[in-house]
């Protein structure tokens, strides 16, 4: 069980950054152009909640599992740099990360000028993007 949820995590991840990357440009494209602030753009940002929500649910389960998750929380293991990486800083930033996505969605979805909403997306849904790319264990991730 524990190696199924850890491939989800990893394949689904390119996935999500493939989202992620184009609904940030998608935005910039439109900001840029100065569209208006369509549905069709809500929902395009909305996948991109959607999928890193849905990658969070998948981190949190195999981080509840995991032998290197929260189980293996503790001061001896925060001496070595890759067990805290699996322990506490990957878990952390990703959800931080996805916290400032949503927060970008929701501000986007409510706003009324459409410049505005897109540069919300842009701000947020870049800053999360880019702690999620910070966070992410490049060493173990497969295909690279």
């Amino acid at each position: 069980m524990y190696t199924g949820f850890q491939h989800l995590h990893s394949g689904i991840a390119y996935l999500v950054l493939l989202i992620l990357v184009g609904v940030i440009g998608y935005a910039l494209v439109n900001f840029i152009n100065k569209k208006p602030f369509t549905e069709r753009a809500r929902k395009f940002s909305l996948v991109g909640l959607i999928a890193s929500h849905i990658q969070l649910l998948i981190g949190l389960v195999l981080y509840v599992i995991s032998p290197v998750g929260i189980s293996n929380f503790s001061g001896e293991a925060m001496g070595d740099a890759m067990a805290r990486l699996y322990m506490l800083e990957h878990p952390l930033t990703m959800i931080i990360g996805i916290v400032l996505i949503t927060v970008g969605y929701s501000k986007a979805k409510s706003g009324e000028d459409d410049a505005a909403r897109y540069k919300k997306i842009l701000i947020f849904y870049g800053l999360g993007l880019f702690l999620i790319l910070l966070r992410i264990p490049w060493s173990a991730w497969p295909g690279m």
